[in-house]
C-alpha cells in the first residue's frame, strides 16, 4: 500500500507540472490576444487555474469535516507560495516587479493575510467571517480588471501571439487544468495516507505535505514563466493566489460550511503575514526581487518547515 501511495504522489507531481505548462502557454496566447497585461492574466487567469486544487482539497476537507486540513492547506500553500515560489523564481531568474504590483496587489495579499490571522483568533471561521472574505475577493477582482482596462488603453500594441488558433489555446488551457486537478487529487490521496501511516496530525500533514502538493501547480508555472521571462506572470501567479486562496476559497467553503481550527498554531498564521511583508519588502528594492533575495526567501521556508516537523 505505501508503495501505491508513492506511485501516487509521483504520479501526481508530473501531471501537475505538465499541466501547469500547458495552462501557462494557454494563458499567455490568450492574455496577447485579448492584450492584457501579463501581471493581470497571473492575477487572474493563471491565479485562479493553479487555486484550483486548492480549492478541491480544501472544500471536499471541509465537507469531510476535516477543517484542519482545509485551512491548513490554505495558510501552508499561501505561505509556500509567498516564500518558496517566488524565492525559486528569483533564484532562477531575477524578477522585475510593477510599480501597480507593489503599490496594490502585495498590499492587498497583506491585508486578506491579516484578516485571516484576525478571524482564526477566537478558533473558528464562520459564516460571517467567510462572507467577509468573499466580499472582499470580489472587490479585489474588480480593482484588477478595472486596472486592466486602464492599462490596456495605455500599452501599445501587443505583440501578436504565435498565430494559434483560438480554440486549440482554450482546449490547451482546459487539459492543463484537468491534469493539475487530476494529478494534484491523486498526489493529495498518496501524500495524506503515506503522512498518516507516519503518525503525523492533520494540521500538520495540511500545512507541508498537501499545501506543498496543491502549491505544485503555482511553483510550477511560476519557475516556467520567470525561465521563459514572464516574471509578470510569476509573481502575478503567487500573489493572484494567495489572495484567491484566502478570499475566494476560504470565502466560498466557509460560507457552506464553517470551519474550526483546531491544530493551526499562532506561529503558522504568523509566518503567513510575514512571508507576504518579506516579499513586499524585498519588492520595494529597485522594484526586483535578486537573486540572493530568492534565496533569502527560500532559506526562511526551509526552515519553517523544519520548526514544523
Amino acid at each position: 500500500l505505501m508503495l501505491l501511495n508513492i506511485l501516487f504522489i509521483v504520479v501526481g507531481i508530473a501531471l501537475v507540472l505538465w499541466g501547469a505548462d500547458r495552462l501557462t502557454d494557454g494563458a499567455v496566447a490568450v492574455a496577447e490576444k485579448m492584450k492584457m497585461p501579463q501581471i493581470v492574466i497571473g492575477l487572474t487567469i493563471v491565479a485562479m487555474g493553479t487555486s484550483m486544487p486548492e480549492f478541491c482539497v480544501s472544500f471536499i476537507s471541509a465537507l469531510k469535516g476535516t477543517s484542519d486540513l482545509a485551512v491548513g492547506n490554505i495558510v501552508g500553500s499561501n505561505i509556500f507560495n509567498a516564500l518558496l515560489i517566488v524565492g525559486v523564481s528569483a533564484l532562477v531568474a531575477p524578477m522585475t516587479i510593477m510599480k501597480t504590483t507593489v503599490r496594490k496587489d502585495i498590499p492587498f495579499a497583506l491585508v486578506a493575510s491579516a484578516l485571516l490571522l484576525i478571524m482564526c483568533l477566537d478558533g473558528d471561521i464562520s459564516r460571517l467571517d467567510a462572507g467577509i472574505l468573499f466580499v472582499m475577493f470580489l472587490i479585489f477582482m474588480y480593482m484588477t480588471l478595472k486596472g486592466a482596462k486602464k492599462q490596456g488603453a495605455d500599452a501599445e500594441e501587443a505583440i501578436e501571439g504565435e498565430g494559434k488558433k483560438p480554440m486549440a489555446t482554450w482546449l490547451w488551457i482546459l487539459v492543463g487544468l484537468l491534469c493539475l486537478i487530476g494529478g494534484s487529487n491523486l498526489f493529495v490521496e498518496g501524500a495524506t495516507a503515506v503522512a498518516t501511516n507516519l503518525g503525523v496530525s492533520e494540521a500538520v500533514i495540511g500545512l507541508t505535505i498537501v499545501a506543498g502538493g496543491t502549491s505544485l501547480p503555482e511553483l510550477a508555472t511560476s519557475v516556467v514563466s520567470a525561465r521563459k521571462g514572464n516574471s509578470g506572470i510569476a509573481i502575478g501567479n503567487a500573489l493572484g493566489s494567495n489572495v484567491f486562496n484566502i478570499l475566494a476559497i476560504l470565502g466560498i467553503t466557509g460560507m457552506i460550511t464553517p470551519m474550526t481550527l483546531k491544530g493551526i498554531t499562532y506561529i503558522d498564521l504568523s509566518m503567513l503575514v510575514i512571508s507576504i511583508m518579506l516579499v513586499w519588502l524585498f519588492s520595494f528594492t529597485k522594484y526586483k526581487i535578486e537573486r540572493w533575495e530568492g534565496a533569502v526567501l527560500t532559506a526562511v521556508f526551509v526552515g519553517y518547515i523544519y520548526s514544523l516537523l
